[in-house]
Parts: C-alpha cells; sequence; structure tokens
C-alpha cells in the first residue's frame, strides 16, 4: 500500500515538474522577442517565480522517484536496462533544469544572445525526454 502512494505523488511530482519544464521555455520566447520594459520586467517576474516553483516540485519529485528505486526495488536487477536508460533521461532533465536557471539569469541580466527561435526548439527537449521516459517506463524495451 505505501509503494501505491510514494508512486501516486512521485507522478504528481514529475507532471508538476514538467508542466514547468514546458512553460518556462514558452516564456523566454516571449522575452527574445519582447522590447518593452514594462512587459520584460512582468516577463522576468513571471520567469522568476516559475523556476522557484518548478524547482521545489522537482525535489520532491527526484526523492520519490529515489525511493521507488532504492527503496522498494522498481528497476533493479536483471532485465531491467530500461531503468538506465530511464535514469540517464533523468539526469539530463535535471541539466536542461539548471540550463533554464542559468538562461534566466542572462535574460536578467539583459545578456540574451539567442533567437526566439532557438528558445522554440530548446522547448521541445523536454517533450522528448518525457516521451522516451514514457516509453522506458510503460514498454520497458529493454
Amino acid at each position: 500500500m505505501l509503494y501505491l502512494w510514494v508512486k501516486t505523488f512521485h507522478l504528481l511530482f514529475v507532471i508538476s515538474w514538467f508542466a514547468g519544464l514546458f512553460y518556462l521555455p514558452r516564456i523566454f520566447v516571449n522575452l527574445a522577442m519582447e522590447h518593452e520594459p514594462a512587459v520584460v520586467q512582468r516577463l522576468l517576474l513571471m520567469a522568476r517565480k516559475l523556476y522557484r516553483f518548478m524547482t521545489i516540485l522537482a525535489v520532491p519529485a527526484l526523492i520519490l522517484g529515489l525511493t521507488l528505486w532504492l527503496g522498494f526495488g522498481v528497476g533493479r536487477g536483471p532485465g531491467n536496462g530500461w531503468m538506465h536508460a530511464k535514469l540517464t533521461c533523468v539526469i539530463l532533465l535535471i541539466g536542461y533544469h539548471h540550463a533554464c536557471g542559468s538562461l534566466l539569469k542572462k535574460f536578467e541580466a539583459g545578456q540574451n544572445q539567442r533567437s526566439h527561435v532557438w528558445f522554440r526548439w530548446f522547448n521541445e527537449v523536454p517533450v522528448i525526454m518525457m516521451l522516451i521516459v514514457l516509453i522506458m517506463v510503460v514498454v520497458k524495451p529493454f
């Protein structure tokens, strides 16, 4: 029974974290296109608050995921290569999250050099990662 509660809350926090990973780069797209100072400040405020909130959401998602893996043994043992692929994606997503924080700091300092088109492509990374993770967890191809 405890396993199902941990799994439920892991999924809840992962979904919530991904909502931020999807939306923050959309704010970056708008920031890269915007030149009106008041609008830029409003978008920066939204981005800061979202980044802080998604960081808070990522922590329990990761802790609960580790609990499922190390505490309950999900994905451990032979025949669980899918877990290695999933964990690789999780590490890449943590890096993506950190990259979002670095990009936000550049916007705040007025040092962004990237176009809105670049941010549109950057926004696709978590979608691809989520697809890979879902395939690994549901299909377990290896």
